[in-house]
């Protein structure tokens, strides 16, 4: 199945590192600077007022990355980069009301059971679970409105489109089924979703399918049909397997010279034997007083 084309946005964004300074210097700094001014404010006053106001400025500057969390900086409109790495930093301070935090941990999506019509035209309820995480931090928060509302419509859109892909179960041998054939179902949601994810920067880690089944309208009915498939599929087994062990009696007969049969012998025998190896119940012995013949 091939991915879907996702329109992408008019300007596309990547991410690229931050330029910042460590926190614990910068910290150092500032507070050199901050008693500096209280020093002047004694000796010149305006001095001092500039440097604690240039002081308070530069402590706008500090943010803490916590683990597994991107801080994204953006200065007058324009991104200038992430902040990917845990721990104390120091930016531009002018970036202070713009610093957008975007979780990097992994996250799940459970969808809710979809009511949908399969490829063969019955309605069937299917549901899906979604494990994925943000790789691109710009992606998500300058080419999409919001992309955890993105995720949450991309992956039930998705799991429609899988649904209309494919018939229920695999009446059809050659057939690629939901039921039938997990692996490749999977494979073809995984690659739907990441394609229809890319543009957020969204890596889908993994897609399972939690709920399968047909629509409450037509299960009964179905569920007889499957009946019927299995009483089918049993009877030939049943059948295979009572000719094969027909063949072999014959053939030991055959082979041991105990009893010679004539060919209406044996095909009362194959008939006795067929109807004793392929009934449903035990067979009901009969005492044959008499002869074929008679």
């Amino acid at each position: 199945m091939n991915a879907p084309e996702i329109l992408a946005p008019r300007q596309t964004h990547s991410q690229q590192p931050a330029r910042a300074v460590g926190g614990a210097p910068a910290a150092a700094v500032a507070l050199v600077a901050i008693v500096l001014g209280i020093v002047l404010l004694f000796v010149v006053v305006l001095a001092g007022v500039v440097v604690l106001v240039l002081a308070a400025i530069a402590c706008l500057g500090f943010v803490i990355v916590q683990p597994n969390e991107s801080s994204v900086l953006i200065l007058f409109g324009r991104y200038i980069g992430t902040l990917t790495q845990p721990g104390p930093w120091w930016v531009n301070p002018f970036t202070r009301f713009w610093r957008v935090t975007v979780s990097l941990r992994v996250r799940n999506f459970q969808s809710e059971r979809i009511k949908v019509n399969d490829a063969s035209g019955n309605p069937i309820e299917i549901a899906a679970v979604v494990v994925w995480r943000v790789t691109d931090t710009a992606r998500a928060i300058f080419d999409v409105e919001d992309f955890e509302q993105f995720v949450v419509v991309q992956s039930e859109t998705a799991v429609r489109h899988l649904a209309t892909m494919y018939p229920y179960d695999d009446y059809n041998a050659s057939a690629v089924s939901l039921r039938g054939n997990a692996d490749e179902v999977l494979h073809s949601l995984h690659a739907e979703l990441q394609a229809r994810l890319q543009t957020a920067g969204i890596d889908v880690l993994e897609t399972r399918l939690t709920h399968l089944a047909y629509a409450p309208e037509i299960a009964e009915v179905m569920l007889r049909r499957q009946q019927a498939e299995a009483i089918l599929a049993a009877r030939r087994t049943m059948v295979a397997g009572a000719v094969g062990i027909v063949q072999m009696a014959l053939a030991d007969l055959a082979d041991s010279d105990l009893v010679d049969l004539d060919p209406e012998r044996k095909a009362a025998m194959i008939s006795n034997l067929m109807v004793v190896l392929s009934g449903d119940h035990a067979p009901t012995p009969v005492l044959n007083t008499g002869s074929l013949y008679t």
